[in-house]
């Protein structure tokens, strides 16, 4: 099964094995501090920004018109930015790791 690391903006890492679900609901059930997911992953809020390492920016794919919209309202946010809410966890991401990002 695929695992995801999670980096805080403390620098903690925290990786979760056998990752099933979207990076948001992985974060939430295993308590990964910063995500929040305020909309429950409707792509409604920013609660959940994470940053994509570059290596797995290709795999990720580029955020949708939706998820711009939103992430142009948040300060910090760049090129690798990404709704956690829209990433769905594969076995083609094992490895994955993403920043989690400071508001």
């Amino acid at each position: 099964m695929a695992r995801i690391t999670y980096i805080t903006k403390d620098g903690n890492e925290t990786i979760v094995e056998d990752a099933i679900g979207n990076l948001m609901e992985i974060a939430l059930d295993n308590d990964i501090d910063g995500i929040i997911g305020a909309c429950n992953g409707c792509c409604s809020c920013a609660t959940c920004h994470v940053r994509v390492k570059p290596e797995w920016l290709e795999k990720t794919g580029k955020a949708t018109e939706s998820e711009l919209d939103l992430l142009d309202l948040e300060s910090g946010s760049d090129e690798r930015s990404r709704l956690s809410c829209q990433i769905e966890m594969t076995d083609e991401l094992d490895g994955l790791v993403v920043e989690v990002s400071p508001f």
